[in-house]
């Protein structure tokens, strides 16, 4: 790990106060960012997510991507923690601290929104930001991909039913353009982005992709260190109105990212992955897909309800808690022993 990467808890956080400062001095200028959005997906975001994961499409070799049902166990970790136990065990969360712990603080109808807000990121398992957590923890990009793609496929036909069963409301109002439109942002296109870029590098040889890879790297971080900047900025208003409650929202969801990481990285030692899945493979489980979380919190309870404000702390939350996931699971790299055949070159990233 390099330099810039090893101090990369340290820029994220200059990046968060940078972030609440130009926020606060030009509230207008990024009113004005947050409504370019095109079905719930802020255009700018997204653009800078494309930029964050596009360095590891470009290091998916497709030949190692049949290979991952070597290693059907991983999929199968991934898909147990998002489908059959995160769902329930946010909501379980969200329960016990605004219906017992912070009953008195918060009130009834407020408590029931926040809940609903946590339900909502609870039942959303990540899409895009996954491939950044892989790639700084040297996941492996082929399965990282399949795991995503798998997600997704799930995701289209489990998530409103789950959500309907968690919220007792009779209908979820799925966005499908919202769901659509960000796997296509955020996995097709920059995967057929990659592919090409990948294959014209290589017929100058490997030196010269392994070149070019090596030049993305620092734009990845960067777009990480961007979204980071504008996401703070663009929520510095609510979160300098509401510090309390932020607060409060904001611990039952680090203690539910925290559990949901330990179960899921301890599983996948009891299985005996390799570390190159493990990490990604508790990384999908933990963080949330936030655009489908919000624009859901929206169309059922409003812009300004408890829900959406839910959600949106769920979105802050997430990259510096996530980031210090990533460390954790670096230095706890010798806790797995990767077998050679099921780490074959063709799978390494």
């Amino acid at each position: 790990m390099g330099r810039f990467e090893r101090y990369l808890s340290l820029w994220v956080g200059l990046s968060i106060l940078a972030g609440i400062g130009l926020g606060r001095l030009f509230p207008q200028a990024f009113a004005t960012l947050a409504e370019w959005e095109i079905a719930g997906i802020n255009g700018v975001i997204a653009l800078l997510i494309w930029v964050m994961i596009f360095p590891m499409m470009v290091q998916i070799d497709f030949q190692s991507v049949r290979q991952v049902g070597q290693q059907p166990k991983g999929l199968m970790l991934t898909l147990v923690i998002n489908w059959l136990i995160k769902p329930f065990s946010m909501a379980a969360i969200a329960w016990l601290f605004f219906r017992v712990l912070f009953a008195d603080w918060v009130d009834p109808q407020s408590a029931s929104e926040i809940i609903a807000g946590m339900i909502l990121l609870g039942v959303a398992p990540c899409t895009a930001m996954v491939f950044v957590w892989s790639q700084l923890t040297r996941g492996n990009p082929a399965y990282t991909l399949v795991q995503v793609s798998v997600n997704d496929l799930i995701m289209v036909v489990a998530f409103a039913p789950i959500a309907a069963l968690l919220l007792g409301v009779n209908e979820v109002l799925v966005p499908w353009q919202t769901l659509l439109l960000a796997t296509g942002l955020y996995v097709a296109l920059p995967l057929v982005a990659g592919v090409v870029a990948r294959a014209w590098w290589l017929r100058r040889g490997e030196a010269a992709l392994e070149g070019f890879v090596a030049r993305l790297k620092p734009f990845s971080m960067m777009g990480l260190l961007a979204t980071v900047l504008l996401l703070f900025a663009i929520q510095a208003q609510t979160l300098l109105a509401q510090p309390g409650l932020i607060v409060l929202i904001a611990l039952p969801l680090m203690i539910q990212t925290y559990g949901i990481f330990a179960l899921a990285y301890g599983l996948a030692k009891v299985l005996k992955l390799p570390h190159n899945v493990a990490a990604p493979a508790a990384m999908i489980g933990t963080s949330n897909f936030f655009e489908l979380a919000v624009a859901v919190a929206i169309a059922l309870f409003g812009l300004n309800s408890g829900a959406a404000l839910a959600t949106v702390v769920g979105v802050l939350v997430e990259v510096p808690v996530m980031l210090s996931l990533v460390g954790l699971a670096n230095r706890t790299r010798h806790w797995f022993h990767d077998d050679a055949r099921a780490n074959p070159r063709a799978l390494q990233s």
